[in-house]
Order: C-alpha cells, then sequence, then structure tokens
C-alpha cells in the first residue's frame, strides 16, 4: 500500500476545487496540497457541462454569498482571462419579459440592480429589437457585465498554475473511505492508495454530501441530481440570437428557466430544461443507478419538492420527452424558431442540496468540522465566483491548518 502525506488535501478537480488548490498555494507558498479527482481529467461534470455564462450576481439577494461572490467575481474572471488568454467575451445580456405579470419582477431586477452597482439599462420593444431583432418581448433590461468564457480552460490554468507550485493532482482516484483523529485525516482511494493530511477540503461536487458522510460528518443535507437538457441551434439558424437572452425569472419556482446562449466558438446554446436525474451522472434517461436512485427517492426532501413543484415539473418533463413542446417553449422568446432548428447538446446535472424539508439550499452553503471544509452547494454562479471562493475555502482551510500546527 502507498502512503503519501500532505498539509491540505482536497477531493475533487472541478473549477471551485482547483480554485482552492490554486489559491492555497498562493497564499502560502511552500504548502503541501494533493487534490484527488476520480475523473481522468479535470473539469469532466459540473464545470465542463454548463452554459459559459459569466453572471452579473443581479439575481441574488444583497448580502448573500451568492451575491457577494459573484459581484467581485465576475470582473476578477474577466481579468483572469485576459491574463492567461482564455477565450471570453463581455458581451452583456437581455433579461426579457414577455407577458405583463412578469413585468414587476423586471422592475424588481432593475432596482436589484442598482443596489448592486451593476449598469442596467430599461428597455422598450424597440431598444430590445436594436440588441436582438428576432426576440420578441414587452420590455427588457440590459446587463452590461455578464459574459461568456470557457469555464473548462479556466479549471485547466487553475490546474496548471497550483502544479506549477507544487500542488500535486492524482486523477483516477476515487474515494473510498475517510478516517479521522485530532489533526489528521486519512484518505483511501480506488487503487488503495492511501493520503494522510492535516486538512480535508470537500468539493467533490455532485457527491459531496456522501464524501461529508464518509468523513464522519452529517452534512444535514442531500444532493438531489437536476438534469438540465440543451439543444444547439442548427448552424444555418444561429444567426437568430446575437448574444444572450433571459426570461425573467419566477421565484415560486427553483430555476431560472430556458434561455439563449451564443457561446464563444459561436454556436447557440437554448436550454436547459431541469428534470430529475435517475443518477448523480445521469445525463441520459437511460443513465439509472438504483442505489443513488433509491437514495434519492427515499429522502423525504425530495418528496416535499415533488409536492411543492409538482405542476413546474410536469411541464419540464414534456419539455424533455419532446422536441414540439420544448419549441413553443422557446418560441416565446424566439418565435422565429422551428423545431428542426433544435439540435440535441450534451447535458449537464446540477449537484442541487436540498434540505429534510424539501427547501432547496439557495446560497452557497460552506460548513466547517474539525480538520475539514465541506462545500456542500455551490451550483450557478459558482464557475463565475471561482476565484474568491476559493479563496475563501482556502482561508478556512489554512487557519485550521495552522490550529493543528499550534
Amino acid at each position: 500500500m502507498t502512503a503519501y502525506d500532505c498539509d491540505v488535501l482536497v477531493i475533487g478537480a472541478g473549477i471551485v476545487g482547483l480554485s482552492t488548490a490554486y489559491a492555497i498555494t498562493r497564499a502560502a507558498p511552500g504548502t503541501r496540497v494533493v487534490v484527488l479527482e476520480k475523473e481522468p481529467a479535470p473539469a469532466r461534470h459540473q464545470t465542463g457541462r454548463n452554459s459559459g455564462v459569466i453572471h452579473s450576481g443581479i439575481y441574488y439577494p444583497p448580502g448573500s454569498l451568492k451575491a457577494r461572490f459573484a459581484l467581485q467575481g465576475s470582473a476578477e474572471m474577466v481579468k483572469f482571462c485576459l491574463d492567461h488568454d482564455i477565450p471570453h467575451e463581455v458581451t452583456g445580456k437581455l433579461i426579457v419579459a414577455t407577458d405583463r405579470s412578469e413585468l414587476p419582477r423586471l422592475h424588481g431586477l432593475i432596482q436589484r440592480g442598482r443596489e448592486h452597482g451593476i449598469p442596467v439599462r430599461e428597455l422598450g420593444p424597440a431598444q430590445l429589437a436594436r440588441y436582438e431583432p428576432e426576440v420578441s418581448g414587452l420590455a427588457a433590461i440590459h446587463v452590461g457585465t455578464t459574459g461568456i468564457a470557457d469555464f473548462g480552460a479556466v479549471a485547466r490554468r487553475f490546474a496548471a498554475l497550483a502544479t506549477d507550485a507544487g500542488a500535486h493532482i492524482a486523477y483516477g482516484s476515487e474515494v473510498t473511505a475517510v478516517g479521522r483523529r485530532p489533526g489528521r485525516v486519512a484518505v483511501r482511494t480506488s487503487s488503495g492508495t492511501v493520503f494522510r493530511a492535516r486538512t480535508l477540503v470537500n468539493c467533490a461536487g455532485l457527491h459531496c454530501d456522501r464524501i461529508a458522510r464518509l468523513a464522519g460528518d452529517a452534512p444535514g443535507m442531500r444532493i438531489v441530481p437536476f438534469r438540465g437538457e440543451y439543444y444547439t441551434l442548427a448552424p444555418a439558424r444561429a444567426h437568430l440570437v446575437r448574444g444572450l437572452v433571459y426570461p425573467v425569472p419566477d421565484p415560486a419556482f427553483p430555476f431560472l428557466g430556458v434561455h439563449l446562449t451564443r457561446g464563444v466558438d459561436g454556436s447557440v446554446h437554448i436550454g436547459p430544461n431541469a428534470v430529475p436525474a435517475l443518477a448523480r451522472e445521469g445525463y441520459r434517461w437511460g443513465t439509472v443507478r438504483p442505489a443513488e436512485l433509491a437514495g434519492t427517492l427515499a429522502y423525504r426532501g425530495s418528496w416535499h419538492i415533488a409536492r411543492r413543484h409538482w405542476r413546474y415539473g410536469t411541464g419540464e418533463l414534456r419539455r424533455s420527452l419532446s422536441r414540439r413542446a420544448f419549441t413553443e417553449a422557446v418560441r416565446r422568446l424566439l418565435p422565429a424558431v422551428r423545431e428542426e432548428d433544435l439540435q440535441p447538446s450534451p447535458a449537464g446535472v446540477r449537484a442541487q442540496a436540498v434540505l429534510p424539508d424539501g427547501t432547496l439550499a439557495d446560497d452557497f452553503l460552506i460548513t466547517e468540522s474539525p480538520s475539514a471544509v465541506h462545500v456542500l452547494n455551490a451550483p450557478s454562479p459558482a464557475a463565475t465566483a471561482s476565484l474568491p471562493i476559493g479563496r475563501e475555502i482556502a482561508r478556512r482551510a489554512l487557519r485550521m491548518l495552522e490550529e493543528t500546527r499550534s
């Protein structure tokens, strides 16, 4: 059996775990950092399967971690991409009201944007048409600080910078057991290798609650996976969308709704919808892991969600199973789109933390226990905010490390 010793052991090589490793090596040079990743390369799940949007922070309540980190992180992400020659663009985005009932919520977003200091401009139909001639709406707002980036490339750059500073990333290393005693943590991987550390950082995303339980902690939540399904506009029809177009979010429902995103490669993604995944990495309906599905179904929080949002969920399922139904939803924003314009695109799975009463954790959720930091909810805008999130996790881990040395 091989054993490695380090100061901080990070589980998960998504953008948050790698940002944390990078932040530790910058804040405390010489700290021995190891990152464990079960996949053969970084950013294989949430990081590499999202829409690539650099979020402005306009949706998030003042004082929340999401607001603080997105506002700070969006500017930092643009600078990081500039400094490291990573594909990106500050495009701005439109949030469009297509029904009169949405206008009060749109005006609320204008006010929130101003509270955050975000450049927001209110648009009437004629002004909207100058930005997006094919998009239909009663009114809209333009958010100037939104952009797009290749977050997979960002994660790979974090990995390279951390490695150059002395960190070690062990790919193909799935965690199977965690042992703890005061000031020490030992982690066994599927290969039988044991990694010993003074501090553990759990950035395992879709598996973060499982890792917390392996470490002997009660996370107080469970990851319920939701698959987000996307389509891509056929190349000959990509001219229909110039930039980023979002609907007005409804706070009664847990997700933003289908939106239009022109990515860094020029292709236009449409989606996602949100349907329950039958496995934590259930990117297709045919991917079923009975043990994981049983865990989701046995969790009372899942049934509370079903009761609370069954009408919304029924609509999402219908759009998942019918391209015609999905197209109808898209036509609210983009009337010219046709069913044959939509080409299936790779799906993503969101690691949604759900509390026992069925509440979906809305903010980032970072908890601590002796010698461990657990990141238990880091959905969008975590990629946008990955630099300040990584620094925050690094600060907590390094404080714990100092306490074990004192």
